[in-house]
């Protein structure tokens, strides 16, 4: 008998030490992107997007459907943005995006790249950026780019792909 109450003592003692520790103990240090993360969630004034940009949602619509063979994912969707992965047999070969232009705050404009250029995509001007992305400026205002994720998909894919976009659609838009 006074053996099992020494247990019971013993057993007591040791969770009472095990939570003591354990409750005492630091909890998980924060990452090193915690404090940027809660810092530009919180802020209010200076951010890359004006008010008067357009809501993500609003441009699904003008996305491409699926076509034979390819696959429309949609990835991001924020004010002033959406993309979509453009898949095909499963493996992403493109990217298709809108982006309000003015709704961009701040640095030069997105815009002016498009000023110089002689070429057009379904009556919009356009431009090729690098060897991977083609874009069109749409209604002077929205920016509607593809870019390649794997070789295969060239520059005449991307224009092909640019033009599936309801253009006239965006370019309605307000």
């Amino acid at each position: 008998m006074n053996f099992q109450n020494g247990r019971r003592i013993l057993t007591a003692l040791l969770l009472s030490v095990v939570l003591l520790v354990t409750a005492c103990s630091p909890t998980k240090a924060p990452g090193r992107f915690d404090q940027v993360q809660q810092d530009s969630t919180q802020q209010k004034s200076g951010q890359a997007v004006a008010k008067e940009s357009t809501q993500g949602s609003e441009f699904n619509k003008f996305f491409p459907g699926t076509q034979a063979g390819y696959s429309r994912v949609y990835t991001q969707e924020k004010k002033g943005f959406a993309e979509a992965k453009l898949k095909k047999d499963g493996k992403d070969v493109a990217m298709l995006s809108i982006s309000d232009a003015k709704g961009v705050t701040g640095g030069a404009s997105p815009t002016a790249k498009f000023l110089k250029s002689d070429k057009k995509i379904g009556g919009y001007p356009a431009v090729e950026v690098g060897t991977t992305q083609t874009a069109v400026l749409v209604g002077d205002r929205y920016q509607v780019k593809v870019l390649s994720r794997d070789p295969s998909f060239v520059a005449s894919d991307r224009a092909t792909w640019i033009q599936k976009f309801n253009l006239d659609g965006l370019a309605r838009l307000k």
